[in-house]
């Protein structure tokens, strides 16, 4: 008995790495599977069918009930389509994991709209495609969950990602209100930030020994294989009161990530004016003032 007998996973992003990992940890955990890969690649060009493909037949030649689908998560259409393929195939869908992501990365000050659009599109509304799809049918089975990927390019930051830190940002909104939507008819929804080696950290241009050998660390020391069981467990009934979070998965590390609240208050009964602001508000909120650290600064230990 695995902790996913009897659902049904759609995974976006399947065809390689994290992806891919997560569907043969998912069907090795007794769910079936639905691959879904456009089989781009990461800075763009015309989709394969061949990484979908390969990995669901991998699954099946492992003995596990996989189907495949190539659509593109940014296209309202493909949501819908991927989730017919569950329905299809195997009868229902229990599980939506949302992996799929690609990468534009440049200085704000030279990032075009067309760069922007991209990331939002494939990353942001591409969970809201794929979801959208998805609720209905849950909520009407009374009982289903989410995992969406997001980023501490997003939750601590990282120069040279606006674009990619924002769309991650604003799926950390989208999976807690459709949590607290989702609660009353069984529905959860957790967001997961994964620390994993994968195409798009080897994408990043190496420009020190110093990067060079955190990278090896990186490589060695947080895997796919580390987040895939994570992420099994959030989709399944062993974690019926987990709704709602913000998870890290890092090597053997898992982090529960804080989210926003006031973390200080400043009254002042007289009204604020100009003069009161300048001499009071950054002197009174000084050590409560989060720094400029990236992910990298942030996360200066090896992944153990």
């Amino acid at each position: 008995m695995g902790i996913l007998d009897g659902k049904v996973a759609l995974v976006t992003g399947a065809g390689r790495g994290i992806g891919r990992a997560i569907a043969f940890d998912m069907a090795k955990a007794g769910a079936k599977v639905v691959v879904n890969d456009l089989g781009a690649a990461l800075g763009g060009g015309e989709g394969d069918e061949g990484p979908a493909q390969q990995t669901a037949s991998d699954l099946r030649k492992a003995g596990y009930e996989a189907a495949y689908n190539t659509d593109s998560v940014a296209e309202e259409s493909g949501g819908r389509r991927m989730v017919e393929t569950a329905m299809d195939t195997f009868g229902g869908i229990d599980c939506v994991v949302n992996v799929a992501g690609i990468l534009r990365d440049g200085m704000l000050h030279k990032m075009s709209a067309q760069e922007w659009r991209a990331v939002i599109d494939v990353h942001l509304n591409g969970c809201f495609n794929v979801s959208r799809a998805a609720i209905e049918h849950m909520r009407e089975k009374g009982s289903g969950a989410f995992v969406h990927f997001t980023s501490t390019s997003g939750l601590v930051g990282q120069i040279g990602q606006a674009n990619y830190g924002a769309a991650k940002m604003g799926i950390v909104g989208l999976s807690r209100i459709l949590a607290m939507e989702g609660a009353a008819k069984g529905v959860r929804s957790n967001a997961l930030a994964p620390f994993a080696w994968t195409r798009m950290i080897e994408s990043i241009p190496i420009k020190s020994d110093e990067q060079a050998r955190a990278f090896e660390a990186f490589r060695t020391g947080a895997t796919p294989e580390h987040v895939a069981p994570v992420v099994s467990y959030l989709c399944s009934d062993a974690a019926s009161g987990v709704n709602g979070q913000v998870f890290g998965v890092r090597g053997n590390e898992i982090y529960l990530f804080s989210q926003p609240r006031p973390v200080k208050t400043l009254h002042n009964g007289a009204g604020w004016t100009h003069a009161s602001l300048a001499a009071m508000v950054e002197p009174s909120i000084r050590n409560e003032m989060t720094s400029l650290e990236g992910t990298g600064e942030y996360f200066s230990w090896d992944p153990i």
